[in-house]
């Protein structure tokens, strides 16, 4: 038992030494494996400067319809939302009251007609008497008053009528314009007070185009005009909009105001951009975003979005070294371009290399393999 506890305790220290060796190889081995990973060099190119500014659309024209006279409504001959062309019938307003005020207006300018011709012929007599002395000259004056009263009494009855057969016409309202036409509060049957004051019963929207309104900073403004004095130019005739929800098409929009003061309240200049509608699917009153360009970078540093990350000091990139090793690089961002890149305002320089993919398997400092793609 002795000499085997003895041949047991010599092979043991023997392989002492071997065991040393072997994890000594171990180590040297895990230090020569690296992670392989996929890395760029940015891009360069040149760039038009945007910014988002918000704003809202309005119709190319909408007119409310008011009634401006009183009575019962008799009739809607529309659907709240649906186009109507310009004339078109929209409501009717109970005519019978206004038709006897016309009737009556038309009777009273009969007679007013009928007293003017008698005045006229009794004035052309008392002259013709007048000139063999058989009237004095104060009827003539008399007479003469009297068909200038007549003549002014045609004019009153005439402007009457006027009135009348205008107010019967209010009773039949029609459409202003060609557009969609909103909703009506009132029902069939209820009474309209618009002689009293003009009531709104209904708007029409022409939504062949729209205006999408805005404001940009002075500061921005400035930027615009100095861009303009050198050789690059500016598109200002396809301005991108966008909208919260995608809508199944894009639009662009044609610069056509800017405002010839700023608020000095706000610091702002307010700018209008002229939409085309050709699917009406633009509305009045909808949010949009107008992507205003102010300036162009010739040669903007341009890496992939996807590969920037995110920590509570900003953006960051995973550049790879000329050791082929990790280096943690915060990095000041500008806009998005072409959707999947994104401005490097500064951070990183051309020719440099950065992580593009599996930036969850590195760290600073590691040693990689760097793998370039594209």
């Amino acid at each position: 038992m002795k000499k085997n506890a003895f041949i047991i305790s010599c092979l043991g220290a023997a392989m002492i030494p071997t065991l040393a060796a072997c994890h000594r190889t171990a180590d040297r081995t895990h230090d020569t494996v690296t992670e392989t990973v996929d890395v760029a060099q940015p891009e360069v190119d040149t760039v038009v400067l945007s910014n988002l500014y918000p704003g809202y659309l309005t119709a190319k024209s909408s007119v409310d319809v008011m009634a401006t006279v009183s009575g019962k409504l008799l009739s809607k001959n529309f659907q709240k939302g649906s186009v109507v062309k310009k004339g078109q019938l929209l409501l009717t307003i109970d005519p019978g009251p206004y038709r006897d005020r016309v009737a009556q207006a038309e009777a009273a300018l009969a007679t007013a007609i009928s007293t003017r011709d008698y005045a006229e012929e009794h004035y052309n007599a008392v002259k013709k008497a007048l000139e063999s002395d058989a009237v004095s000259k104060m009827e003539v004056i008399q007479s003469e008053s009297s068909l200038k009263e007549a003549e002014a009494s045609i004019k009153n009855a005439r402007a009457s009528l006027e009135n009348a057969r205008r107010d019967l016409g209010f009773c039949t309202i029609t459409a202003p314009l060609t557009g969609r036409v909103a909703s009506c509060p009132f029902d069939v049957g209820e009474y309209i007070n618009g002689g009293a004051s003009p009531v709104k019963l209904t708007t029409v929207y022409d939504n062949t185009s729209m205006t999408a309104n805005f404001a940009i900073e002075d500061t921005r403004y400035l930027d615009i005009i100095n861009t303009e004095g050198r050789n690059d130019t500016l598109d200002f005739a396809r301005v991108p909009l966008r909208f919260d929800e995608e809508l199944p098409h894009s639009y662009t929009g044609s610069v056509s105001y800017i405002a010839p003061s700023l608020d000095k309240t706000t610091g702002t200049l307010k700018l209008q951009c002229h939409v085309e509608n050709p699917y009406d699917e633009l509305r009045e009153g909808m949010y949009v975003k107008v992507d205003l360009p102010y300036g162009i970078r010739p040669d903007a540093v341009l890496v992939k979005d996807a590969s920037l990350g995110s920590d509570q000091l900003g953006k960051y990139l995973y550049v790879v070294n000329d050791s082929d090793k990790i280096v943690y690089t915060p990095v000041t961002v500008g806009q998005l371009y072409h959707d999947t890149l994104r401005v490097i305002e500064k951070g990183i320089s051309p020719g440099q290399r950065y992580v593009t993919r599996a930036m969850l398997k590195v760290h600073d400092g590691m040693t990689v393999n760097p793998r370039l793609v594209k």
